[in-house]
């Protein structure tokens, strides 16, 4: 389904992606391909969490994702997060094609899973590849996340409370600000998370045993890549979907006069 969002002075194109039934079904392989011509944007998103159904027997769901961003153009893929039914098996894989001056987000994120119906962390295998190549097919970007049940430890136990794991990745010239906004805006809350309190003379003060071996709620951390330092990437653990999505409200919200509306608003 394509749209037109936001003020008609923004010339920005809304592409949300449906499945019949509302989930990905065992075995199924879905393959889409997208060309941002230069100068234009392009935002893909979802109506909903994606969600992958059961798995009969070893069959494997997948996704495959291939864009080509043309010479100052903008593609954003800002979905919600995908969440894996018990025993569920799922792999998907993102490739964007850029020049010199493309820009681009990628927002990719999974939930433990239906926890509230005692689900969690219970899928078989999920994998998530993200590729960015530039002209020439040069490497920028090289990422995969895997997840998979195996001995002695499980993927809940590896875990431990946290449900939410999530990718932010921010790339180009037309989002330098959002990049130098999220980068601070990091560093700035993990700061305060892992602060150690020091003494007037400088020598950190004593702590509580019991803090020290608190996991924050929330943790994210923020690094560079790319030529010329061109990409940020952020990865997230969280212990609630509600904190990730109001993350990213806040740290995407400069990118509204690209897209005509805010992400995940």
């Amino acid at each position: 389904m394509i749209l037109q969002v936001g003020p008609s002075k923004t010339d920005a194109v809304w592409i949300y992606s449906l499945t019949y039934g509302g989930g990905i079904v065992s075995g199924v392989s879905i393959s889409v391909d997208f060309t941002i011509l230069d100068g234009c944007t392009a935002v893909l998103t979802t109506q909903a969490s994606t969600k992958v159904f059961k798995s009969l027997g070893s069959k494997c769901s997948e996704q495959v994702l291939e864009a080509k961003i043309g010479s100052g153009a903008l593609f954003a893929v800002i979905p919600d997060p995908v969440t894996c039914f018990s025993t569920a098996r799922y792999s998907q894989k993102q490739v964007s094609r850029v020049v010199s001056d493309s820009s681009l987000v990628t927002v990719d994120w999974f939930t433990c899973g239906r926890h509230e119906s005692g689900e969690k962390w219970d899928f078989e295998l999920y994998r998530s590849t993200n590729y960015i190549f530039a002209e020439g097919n040069q490497p920028v970007f090289l990422d995969t996340v895997l997840l998979e049940q195996a001995s002695p430890a499980n993927i809940a136990e590896r875990m431990h409370d946290y449900q939410v794991i999530a990718m932010v990745i921010i790339y180009g010239p037309k989002l330098k600000l959002v990049q130098d906004q999220v980068r601070e805006n990091v560093k700035r809350m993990m700061s305060q998370h892992f602060h150690i309190p020091s003494t007037s003379s400088g020598r950190h003060a004593k702590t509580n045993s019991d803090n020290c071996l608190t996991r924050p709620a929330f943790i994210a951390s923020c690094s560079v890549f790319g030529p010329k330092g061109m990409g940020v990437v952020v990865r997230i653990a969280s212990t609630t979907t509600e904190s990730v999505y109001r993350f990213l409200q806040h740290q995407l919200a400069g990118m509204e006069p690209l897209l005509g509306v805010s992400p995940y608003c």
